[in-house]
């Protein structure tokens, strides 16, 4: 069985709102009853705030006037009461603080042997930011005469499989625009 949010703010507001047993109370926010007769003591819980479990959808006022006429009756928690968890976003790539100074050689690399990369898919695999790339394309980077072209791969930037996937995209991309896929520059040039 599912708990109530806040399980003791709960039972405060049960103890002060309602003439429910300690038994139910205590089976509903599942606690023991002594724990709940504590509470309802000024023994523990001091200061707590009740919360109403009625206005945030946990229990309905049907349900708790029910179990006040039957003491053998208990509460049951509403099926939409629990929040369900929402799944995060894959949202930006940690990268360690010794290999940081390293994605600037890899952006450089895979601009000028895989001009066929979007500034999207070079962004996404090495988990850097657009104006990022732009700075290494222009040479505009705080950094731009250290910036020696490195792979991506060999610095941990990222994986082989995930080059590869990233490349055969953005060449299936570009057959499908009918436009030519780039040769990537030789050995020894820039990166433009």
């Amino acid at each position: 069985m599912a708990q109530p949010l806040m399980p003791k703010a709960t039972a405060v507001w049960l103890i002060e709102k309602t003439s429910l047993s300690f038994e139910q109370i205590a089976d509903f926010v599942q606690m023991h009853p002594l724990e709940v007769q504590a509470i309802a003591d000024g023994e523990v819980a001091q200061g707590i705030i009740g919360y109403d479990p009625v206005a945030n959808g946990q229990v309905s006022r049907e349900d708790i006037a029910r179990c006040e006429a039957d003491t053998s009756a208990r509460l049951s928690l509403a099926p939409n009461a629990v929040p369900q968890s929402k799944s995060r976003g894959k949202g930006g790539r940690y990268t360690p603080v010794a290999k940081r100074n390293d994605r600037p050689d890899g952006i450089a690399w895979l601009l000028r042997n895989h001009p066929e990369l979007s500034i999207a898919q070079v962004a996404k695999l090495l988990g850097t930011t657009k104006e990022t790339i732009e700075k290494v394309r222009d040479k505009t980077h705080w950094n731009s005469p250290n910036i020696k072209a490195r792979d991506p791969v060999i610095l941990g930037l990222c994986t082989q499989s995930a080059l590869n996937v990233a490349v055969t995209a953005a060449q299936e991309r570009l057959k499908a625009e009918g436009k030519a896929v780039p040769a990537p520059l030789p050995v020894g040039t820039d990166a433009e």
